[in-house]
């Protein structure tokens, strides 16, 4: 037997190879939705049978399977949903227009939360704003405190939130904190150390770390910033845990950022989320007892309507990107972009330049340096493809700003944790809020109007006048872009 195999293992081994392939192969057709990635894979597959369907097991497969927590939330009645939802619809209609309604709609399904009114939502404009107000709610906590992270850094500022989690916990609040596997490494050592010593239950998104990574779901990470205190209250956005934005202990070049202050209805919402992500990586429901979320009566004056919006390569997957192409096709006057990273996909581009060619005044703001060196060069290279057809790009000047920011007419807003690119239309778990509301919409036009104020305009002659050679550098750049 063995002196069989000895003599014919060059064959066995092609053998194991094709069917390794074969395998792959018909995974990647039956379960893939795009047909570029379905392609792709194909392509690596049959080009090298043994190491693609290698590849393919450990970056290709979808292993994100989670079970909700919906369940847990005591269900609600059809007829009183139908009644609300009616009523919110005729709020929208007169407020807003025929167009929004259509647009709840979409949301409605495609997203699996809800538009809810009686929300409050309040702009937290820098790194000190935000880390001052997040932990001076978690030092205000009676009975809970979430926490779920990209980056939580070993700096001054982590131990700021050290300190006040450690401190909760001495006064018997229940404090969870999830990180996730790849950003809890931005700092080395990493904050596990700190926050274990102070009794903080904390665990990682995608965990059990091989040298820094859990190689088969290292591609697919929670990039969500979601603190919840008492159920009552959430703050949501951009902002990571560290120093470098925080002008206190970076100094006046600290990098910008903004974060969001909530109150109402959508805080279940964005609790929801936070602990889906918490009983997917510790097994672990937070239900009931200190994790009650509060019924607040709703704020006098108008309603502010807001939507949380989950995604992520499970159930939720490109639920931004299908909200966001619905937003560009309402649009009668302006879209106002602010992102750090401006890589999204053909369909992506084809809808705001079809805006664009409707006569929607378009702004795309980017920062004048980038702190990602490859994806810097990658996005310039895709510059060309909208400012010929309308729209304007702008650089700007100062700090590198991480805001991810977005306004529709004046009175549609998009913001949180996303960027424009393939990881997080497709790959990241994110957490946005759909905001209806005059006031915050403004708020965020005038944040990027301030951006724009002192940037420089990107002109395609500006793009063709750089030398042949970096040009072709941002192409070879552009085309890993989806893995960037």
């Amino acid at each position: 037997m063995l002196d069989a195999i000895a003599s014919h293992w060059s064959t066995l081994i092609l053998i194991l190879s094709l069917a390794m392939a074969a395998v792959g192969i018909v995974h990647a057709i039956m379960t893939k939705e795009d047909v570029r990635a379905a392609t792709g894979w194909v392509g690596v597959m049959l080009l090298s049978p043994f190491l693609g369907a290698i590849i393919y097991a450990i970056a290709g497969i979808n292993r994100i399977r989670r079970a909700t927590i919906s369940a847990m939330r005591p269900p609600e009645a059809a007829a009183a949903r139908h009644d609300r939802d009616v009523a919110l619809e005729a709020l929208i209609n007169a407020e807003y227009g025929q167009r929004f309604t259509g647009l709840k709609t979409l949301g409605d399904r495609v997203a699996r939360r809800p538009l809810t009114s009686g929300n409050t939502i309040a702009v937290l404009k820098t790194g000190d704003e935000a880390y001052t107000a997040m932990c001076g709610a978690i030092d205000a906590a009676q009975r809970s405190v979430l926490l779920e992270t990209y980056i939580f850094d070993n700096d001054a500022v982590g131990a700021l939130f050290v300190q006040s989690l450690g401190n909760a916990v001495k006064r018997g609040v229940t404090v969870r904190v999830l990180i996730d596997a790849v950003g809890v490494r931005y700092s080395v050592p990493s904050i596990l150390k700190q926050l274990r010593e102070a009794d903080v239950t904390v665990d990682l998104f995608n965990g059990n770390i091989v040298m820094g990574l859990r190689l088969p779901y290292a591609n697919l990470r929670t990039h969500r910033k979601i603190l919840i205190v008492d159920g009552a209250v959430a703050f949501t956005g951009g902002m990571n845990i560290r120093k470098g934005f925080s002008a206190e202990f970076a100094g006046s070049d600290s990098s910008r950022d903004t974060h969001f202050e909530v109150t109402g209805p959508v805080v279940a919402d964005l609790f929801s989320v936070a602990a889906e992500d918490w009983r997917f990586a510790a097994n672990e429901a937070l239900k009931d007892g200190p994790w009650q979320v509060e019924r607040a009566a709703p704020p006098p004056g108008q309603p502010v309507l807001v939507r949380a919006v989950a995604t992520g390569p499970d159930a939720s997957n490109e639920t931004n990107l299908k909200l966001l192409m619905g937003a560009f096709s309402v649009a009668r006057k302006s879209i106002r972009i602010m992102s750090p990273y401006f890589l999204p996909d053909r369909e992506f581009i084809s809808a705001l330049t079809t805006a664009g060619r409707r006569g929607v005044e378009i702004d795309i703001v980017v920062p004048a340096v980038n702190n990602l060196f490859l994806v810097d060069h990658a996005m310039t290279a895709q510059f060309d493809q909208v400012l010929k057809h309308y729209c304007r790009v702008w650089r700007h000047e100062g700090s590198f700003d991480h805001s991810k920011l977005m306004a529709i007419d004046g009175v549609w807003a998009y913001v949180g944790s996303s960027n424009l690119d393939a990881r997080s239309l497709r790959l990241n778990f994110e957490i946005d809020m759909e905001v209806l509301d005059k006031n915050f919409a403004a708020e965020i036009d005038a944040r990027i109007a301030a951006a724009i104020s002192i940037a420089q305009p990107v002109t395609l002659e500006t793009l063709n006048a750089r030398p042949f050679v970096i040009r072709v550098f941002d192409r070879l750049l552009w085309l890993g872009s989806p893995y960037l």
